[in-house]
């Protein structure tokens, strides 16, 4: 079983910064795309950004130039670098990871559990 935690999130002032993070652990063969979505309150969760094992990113046209996603491969470790925040942004962010818990194992989606970013003043 693979298990994604995720941490950072948290309450800031709109034009603020805040970057989560995500570890996958637990029976890992490999990890391949991961990601963050996100879902605030009335609506469905939508895509906030991807990043492949060769490092290809996707983003949302919502984030674009505000938000960065990165990954640390050995760490099996995603991050989302979030600047100049709106409260529009305000939902609660998931983690993302698609991953093979064994070598002939089918890839898998596994989910966190969520993190709450608040941008308010």
């Amino acid at each position: 079983q693979v298990q994604l935690v995720e941490s950072g999130g948290g309450l800031v002032q709109p034009g603020g910064s805040l970057k989560l993070s995500c570890a996958a652990s637990g029976r890992i063969f490999r990890v391949n795309a991961m990601g963050w979505y996100r879902q605030a309150p009335g609506k469905q969760r939508e895509l906030v950004a991807t990043i492949t094992s060769g490092g290809s990113t996707n983003y949302a046209d919502s984030v674009k130039g505000r938000f960065t996603i990165s990954r640390d491969g050995a760490k099996n470790t995603v991050y989302l670098q979030m600047n100049s925040l709106k409260p529009e942004d305000t939902a609660v962010y998931y983690c993302n990871a698609e991953a093979r818990e064994y070598y002939y194992s089918r890839s898998v989606d596994y989910w966190g559990q969520g993190t709450q970013v608040t941008v308010s003043s």
